[in-house]
């Protein structure tokens, strides 16, 4: 057997390696973008900034010094100056899939903090190097919240989505703020009854009505349950963050309706004694239809003059009469409780006319029998 050369010898002596495989190198040099291993092989390996972690624009002169070993994933033998181009970020992108499937299988709700904010959403970290985003969509049940907001926050949220190929982790903390916000309103739900008197807090005005905070759970209060009186814009008589008392009117599929017209203090109790049949009243003229006019008794009852009652003249239009705020006396002549409707009168006020003596010499002159006799002979002409 012929002796062997020092080339061969050398390479003899040399590892074989392949892409994809796990070894360990000893750093020999390092530069700000790139650092030089000896892996034991015919060539050196290089490893490139980026290639080391998942950190833009790292200097790797501040995480690496001349002798430090370090584990490494082959990517390609040659770079085609000769060198062994390594990678640790896939190395380290491998244990952090491995990681990140077993929180994922886990099915278990993880902890972490907000490290970074994008536009479609928020980077959350678990452990050193193991993070989750969150996509906008996911993050709350709130539209159009500042993501900001969550900058160094700490928070919690489930792993809805892994997909290592894609190196795809989405994390989900809407689903934990619905679950939570159903225990709270089902837990909420349980202790409120119909009829409960309950103070509430106004966390939400629109034009038919406002939603009461009770205490974990929402209750309606319409506009029309707003008080006895007459509301016309909830949002010129309320503000948000009000107390108010309200009581449970109704608990219908799980939706709650209020009211704050408490039944001890309906006007309509003292109505039947102030404005009961027969009384003489006063009032404000608070608005005029063609038909009449609706007089405020007070702060809470209307009550209506039809046009017929406003003199014994007769008038084409309340205005012709009557202005808005105008004080008037008038008489009731209707009151019913059932329907919260009364009736007015100004005309029962006014002293009946004076009947003359040419009057009654014109009434007697006429032949009660004879006018009815033509009366009845004119409707058979007309039905012929």
């Amino acid at each position: 057997m012929s002796e062997m050369s020092f080339e061969e010898l050398l390479n003899e002596s040399m590892r074989e390696i392949h892409p994809g495989e796990k070894i360990t190198g000893t750093v020999i040099s390092v530069h700000s973008d790139y650092a030089v291993l000896n892996i034991g092989y015919k060539a050196d390996g290089i490893i490139r900034n980026y290639d080391y972690s998942r950190e833009q624009d790292l200097d790797l002169t501040g995480v690496l010094n001349v002798g430090d070993e370090l584990t490494v994933v082959v990517k390609k033998l040659n770079d085609g100056e000769g060198q062994v181009v390594l990678s640790r970020k896939e190395l380290i992108q491998s244990q952090i899939n491995e990681r990140l499937k077993v929180l994922y299988d886990s099915n278990e709700v993880q902890h972490g903090t907000v490290t970074k904010i994008t536009a479609g959403g928020v980077i959350v970290e678990i452990e050193p190097e193991i993070t989750v985003f969150i996509p906008r969509s996911l993050i709350s049940n709130k539209q159009n919240e500042d993501l900001n907001l969550y900058q160094g926050k700490e928070i919690d949220f489930i792993i809805s989505e892994f997909n290592p190929v894609k190196n795809r982790c989405i994390g989900d903390r809407k689903r934990l703020i619905v679950a939570e916000e159903k225990r709270k309103r089902e837990e909420a739900l349980s202790k409120i009854h119909e009829g409960d008197i309950i103070e509430g807090t106004i966390i939400n005005l629109m034009d038919y009505g406002a939603f009461i905070d009770l205490g974990g759970i929402d209750g309606l209060l319409h506009i029309s349950e707003m008080g006895w009186g007459k509301i016309k814009n909830p949002k010129k008589s309320f503000n948000i963050g009000d107390k108010i008392k309200v009581l449970v009117r109704e608990i219908k599929d799980g939706k709650i309706s209020l009211t704050a017209k408490f039944p001890e203090e309906n006007p309509w109790l003292l109505a039947r004694v102030n404005y009961a049949l027969g009384k003489v009243v006063k009032g404000k003229v608070a608005r005029m239809v063609d038909y009449g006019a609706f007089i405020s008794l007070d702060d809470y009852i209307d009550a209506l003059l039809h046009i017929s009652e406003i003199s014994r003249e007769k008038i084409k239009k309340p205005e012709d009469v009557l202005k808005i705020g105008q004080e008037i006396e008038a008489k009731v002549i209707d009151f019913n409780e059932t329907e919260k409707k009364i009736s007015l009168s100004i005309k029962a006020l006014l002293p009946e006319p004076e009947v003359t003596e040419e009057d009654k010499e014109d009434i007697a002159d006429v032949n009660i029998e004879e006018y009815a006799k033509k009366m009845e002979e004119s409707a058979e002409e007309n039905n012929k």
